[in-house]
C-alpha cells in the first residue's frame, strides 16, 4: 500500500506566497477601475453589465428535460446533470441561512467581492500553514460554477477553472456586475440551484431528494446543515458513503450558525446529539434505457428530435418539457400482446407499432425485447426495430397495387383468370420470364375483392401486367406514406420489379402502419410523429439554436390519395378480418362488435410475417421476424401477427365505441364497369347490352323446361358489373328439360346445384 505524503513545508509556504500575490493583485485590480467612486461599487455600471456572458443573464440555471406520455405521466428525463431548479420560496429558510453562514457570512453586506473576508482568509491560511479558509464569496462561486457548467469546449472549461490572477479578476468583475443586476435573494437562489452537492446531485432540490427524499422547501436544520457542509468537499463529506466525515462537517456548520446567532443553544445541542440520518432517494430516470415504459418509443423520439434540428446537448441541458404522443394504455397492451405470443428475448421479434390516422401520432411501439445495449443478453436490443427495415412484409403490398388500379378506373369487380401459377407478360426475372405461384389452392378466376382478401399472388401480378408497369403501385405506396421505399423507389421502377406487389422490399413496421393509416383516414396522409409540443422552463415554445421555433405540428396531406379509393379499399379489406368471408386470411385479428379492416403478408421463404389492421381511430402493424438472420417464422401473417394485433387492440377497442368506416365510393368501386341490364327477349337483350357499353356475346342454349326460345337470363347475370366492352351472353331455353317432380309431403326439396352459374357476382351459387 502506498503512503500519501504530506506536502512539504516549503511547498505549502510557496502556495501561500502565491496566494498573497493573487490576493494583492485581485484587490489592486478591482480597486483601479473604481477610483473616484464609492468604494467597490461600480463607477460605470454599463461597463460591468456589458461584461456579463449570456449564461449569467438567466435568472435560473436550466434543469433536466422531462419527457411526458400523452396522459402527462413521466416517461424519462434527458440530462447531463441531475438538477431541478426551484424558486426562492421553494427552498427552506434554514437552508439558505446554513449555506450563507458556512460559505459567506458577510453575503448580505458586500457587493460581490468581500475584500475584508479575502484578507481575513489569507491571514488565517498563513497562520495555519495551509488553506484553512476560503475567500470567494457566494457570488464569485456562482460566477465560476456557471461558467464551468455551461462551458461547451474543454478550452472554456479550463478557462473557467484555471488558477490565475486573470481568471480571479474576471470572476470578481462579473460578481460585481451580478450584484448590480440581481437581488441578493436571486443570487442566493441561483447559487443553491447550481451548486454541486455530490452523488450526482446538482442544485438543492436534487440534493434534498438524493440524500433525504424530501423537497428543498421541507429541509430541517439537521438536514440543511449536512447539505451546507457538502459544497466544499462533496465526495469526502458524502453522508451516504462517509457518514462520519459528514457528521464532523455538519457539526462545523452548526457551530458556525450558533456563533453567528442564527440558532439557539438548545437547537445546537439537540442537533449535535443526533447522528446524520439519511433517506436515500434514487436519481430520476435518465435517457431511454431508464424509461418507465416505451423504451423503443423513447429512442425513436430522441432520433426524431435530432431530425427537428435540436442537438443532443440542447436536449440534455435545455430544461424542456416534451409532450409526446405515447398512450400508456396502448403501450402496455402492446407489450403484453407480443409476450403472449413470443417470450422475451426469443430469436423471433414480435414488433407492434400503432399510429393515429389523421394525425400521424405514434401511439405505441412494443417489441419482445428491452431497450438496452447488452449484446450478450438476447432480451436486449439497441436498435429500434419498429423503424428498421430488414425484411419484406409480403402481401401487405397488394393494397398499393389495388389502390393504383382503382385510381386508374379498374373496378373492384375487375376479374382475371390466372390459376395457381402465372407467367407475367410484362416483367422478367433477369432474362427469364417472371413466374409466380399461389401459396395454396385458389379459384382460377377471381375479382379484385376476393383476390385481395384471399391474397392471390397470381391475380396481383396479372393486375400489375394490366397496369403495364410497377410505377403506379410504387408511387401509390409513397403517396400513402411507405417511406421505407423512398431511397430505392426509382430503382424499383427502373428495374420493373414485378415482385413489388408481393412485398419483397425491406419494410419499416412504422412506415407500413403509416401507409395503411392513410386508408383509415380516408386518404389523408400524415407523417409519423412522436411529439406534440416542446416548451422551455417558462412554458414558451422551444427554439433551435438559431432562434427559430421548433416545429412540432402535424404534417399531413389531406389529398394524398382520393378519398373514394381509400373508402372503397376499406370496405374490401374488412372482408379479410370480419366474419363471413370464405378464404379470408386475417380472421384471428377480429374483435367482436367493431369494424376492422386489414391485410396479412408473408415474405419469401417465410422469413417474416406481417399483419396490418385498422379502424377509423387506430392503425397498427405487426411484423414477426428474426432481426439478426434469416429464420422461418413458422406460419403466415394471419397467425402470429394477427394474434398479436388482436391481443394488443382488444382491450383498447372493447373499452370504447368506435366509428364505422365511410361507405365505398360507387364510382370508384364500379370503375369503368357497366351493370348488365335486364331484358326479356333476345332482340331487347342485344339492344340493352350494347346500349350499356357492353359487347353482345350471342345466345347460349340452356336446358330448361321453359318453352324453347324463352330468355332465361344473361351470363354474367343481371346487375353484375362487367368491364366496359366486356362480353355478355343471353341464355335461351331449348325446352328439352322436363320439369322436376314436385316433392311429396314429408320429402325435402332437391339440393341446389353447386355448379349453378354465379348470377349475382358474389362468387357463390345464385
Amino acid at each position: 500500500m502506498s503512503e500519501t505524503r504530506a506536502p512539504s513545508r516549503a511547498a505549502t509556504l510557496a502556495k501561500l506566497a502565491a496566494t498573497v500575490v493573487v490576493a494583492g493583485a485581485l484587490v489592486a485590480g478591482m480597486m483601479l477601475p473604481f477610483v473616484g467612486g464609492s468604494g467597490l461599487v461600480a463607477r460605470n455600471s454599463a461597463s460591468l453589465l456589458d461584461a456579463l456572458p449570456v449564461e449569467l443573464t438567466d435568472q435560473t440555471p436550466v434543469g433536466m428535460t422531462t419527457v411526458l406520455a400523452a396522459d402527462g405521466s413521466v416517461i424519462t428525463h434527458f440530462y447531463e446533470n441531475n438538477r431541478t431548479p426551484v424558486t426562492a420560496d421553494q427552498i427552506s429558510p434554514i437552508m439558505k441561512q446554513a449555506i450563507v453562514d458556512i460559505e459567506d457570512s458577510r453575503f448580505y453586506e458586500h457587493n460581490g467581492l468581500d475584500v475584508q473576508g479575502t484578507l481575513r482568509a489569507l491571514a488565517a491560511n498563513i497562520a495555519a500553514g495551509g488553506v484553512a479558509e476560503g475567500g470567494s464569496t457566494l457570488t464569485q462561486q456562482l460566477v465560476k460554477q456557471t461558467l464551468l457548467q455551461t462551458a461547451d469546449t474543454p478550452e472554456e472549461r479550463e478557462a473557467a477553472d484555471e488558477q490565475t490572477v486573470g481568471r480571479k479578476l474576471r470572476e470578481a468583475r462579473l460578481a460585481l456586475a451580478l450584484e448590480e443586476t440581481y437581488s441578493k435573494d436571486e443570487i442566493l437562489t441561483r447559487y443553491l440551484n447550481i451548486a454541486y452537492f455530490g452523488a450526482g446531485a446538482y442544485g438543492i432540490q436534487a440534493a434534498a431528494q438524493r440524500y433525504f427524499s424530501v423537497n428543498a422547501v421541507d429541509l430541517d436544520l439537521a438536514q440543511a446543515s449536512v447539505l451546507a457542509g457538502l459544497v466544499q468537499s462533496p465526495t469526502n463529506d458524502d453522508p451516504l458513503a462517509n457518514p462520519e466525515n459528514a457528521q464532523a462537517r455538519r457539526d462545523t456548520v452548526l457551530t458556525r450558525m450558533h456563533q453567528l446567532g442564527h440558532i439557539t443553544d438548545q437547537e445546537l445541542a439537540d442537533t449535535l446529539a443526533q447522528p446524520v440520518a439519511t433517506a436515500e432517494g434514487q436519481p430520476p430516470a435518465r435517457n431511454c434505457t431508464d424509461a418507465s415504459l416505451g423504451g423503443f418509443f423513447c429512442a425513436y423520439l430522441q432520433t426524431h428530435l435530432l431530425g427537428l434540428g435540436m442537438t443532443q446537448q440542447q436536449i440534455d441541458n435545455g430544461g424542456y418539457t416534451i409532450q409526446t404522443t405515447l398512450r400508456p394504455d396502448m403501450q402496455a397492451a402492446g407489450d403484453q400482446a407480443v409476450l403472449n405470443t413470443l417470450p422475451m428475448g426469443d430469436s423471433l421479434a414480435g414488433i407492434y407499432t400503432a399510429v393515429e390516422p389523421g394525425t400521424g401520432h405514434v401511439l405505441a411501439m412494443s417489441v419482445n425485447r428491452q431497450y438496452c445495449s447488452d449484446a450478450a443478453n438476447p432480451a436486449c436490443e439497441s436498435v429500434v426495430l419498429n423503424t428498421a427495415s430488414s425484411q419484406g412484409s409480403g402481401s401487405t403490398y397488394k393494397v398499393f397495387t389495388a389502390a393504383a388500379a382503382l385510381e386508374q378506373g379498374y373496378s373492384q369487380y375487375y376479374t382475371l383468370t390466372t390459376g395457381n401459377s402465372y407467367t407475367s407478360r410484362v416483367f422478367k426475372n433477369g432474362s427469364a420470364p417472371y413466374r409466380v405461384s399461389n401459396a395454396g389452392t385458389y379459384p382460377a378466376t377471381l375479382d379484385m375483392v376476393r383476390a385481395l382478401y384471399m391474397s392471390s399472388n397470381t391475380y396481383f401480378v396479372a393486375l400489375e401486367d394490366a397496369l403495364g408497369s410497377v410505377e403506379a403501385p410504387v408511387r401509390m405506396a409513397q403517396r400513402m406514406g411507405l417511406s421505407s421505399i423512398d431511397a430505392n423507389a426509382d430503382q424499383i421502377i427502373a428495374e420493373e420489379r414485378g415482385s413489388f406487389t408481393l412485398g419483397a422490399e425491406a419494410t419499416s413496421p412504422l412506415a407500413l402502419a403509416s401507409a395503411y393509416s392513410t386508408l383509415a383516414a380516408s386518404g389523408t396522409q400524415c407523417d409519423p410523429t412522436p411529439v406534440v409540443s416542446i416548451v422551455d422552463r417558462n412554458g414558451a415554445p422551444a427554439t433551435l439554436p438559431d432562434g427559430t421555433v421548433i416545429n412540432t405540428g402535424d404534417s399531413c396531406n389531406a389529398e394524398a390519395i382520393p378519398a373514394g379509393v381509400a373508402n372503397t379499399l376499406n370496405q374490401i379489406l374488412r372482408k379479410d378480418v370480419e366474419p363471413g368471408n370464405s378464404g379470408q386470411t386475417g380472421a384471428r385479428a377480429y374483435v367482436p362488435g367493431h369494424q376492422i379492416a386489414g391485410k396479412t403478408g408473408t415474405s419469401q421463404s417465410n422469413f417474416s410475417a406481417a399483419f396490418v389492421g385498422y379502424t377509423p381511430e387506430y392503425t397498427a402493424s405487426v411484423m414477426v421476424l428474426n432481426p439478426k438472420e434469416n429464420q422461418n417464422v413458422g406460419g403466415f401473417g394471419g397467425n402470429k401477427p394477427a394474434t398479436i394485433w388482436n391481443d394488443a387492440m382488444e382491450p383498447i377497442l372493447t373499452a370504447q365505441e368506435t366509428a364505422p368506416f365511410p361507405p365505398a365510393d360507387d364510382t370508384v368501386a364500379n370503375g369503368n364497369t357497366r351493370a348488365v341490364p335486364g331484358c326479356s327477349s333476345v332482340s331487347e337483350c342485344q339492344s340493352a347490352i350494347t346500349g350499356a357499353g357492353l359487347s353482345y356475346g350471342g345466345q347460349v342454349s340452356v336446358d330448361s323446361d321453359q318453352p324453347a326460345g324463352t330468355v332465361l337470363g344473361t351470363s354474367p347475370g343481371t346487375g353484375t358489373r362487367v368491364q366496359q366492352g366486356g362480353s355478355v351472353q343471353v341464355q335461351v331455353s331449348n325446352g328439352s328439360a322436363a320439369a322436376p317432380p314436385a316433392p311429396t309431403e314429408g320429402q325435402p326439396a332437391p339440393p341446389a346445384d353447386p355448379d349453378a352459374p354465379d348470377t349475382n357476382g358474389d362468387g357463390q351459387p345464385g
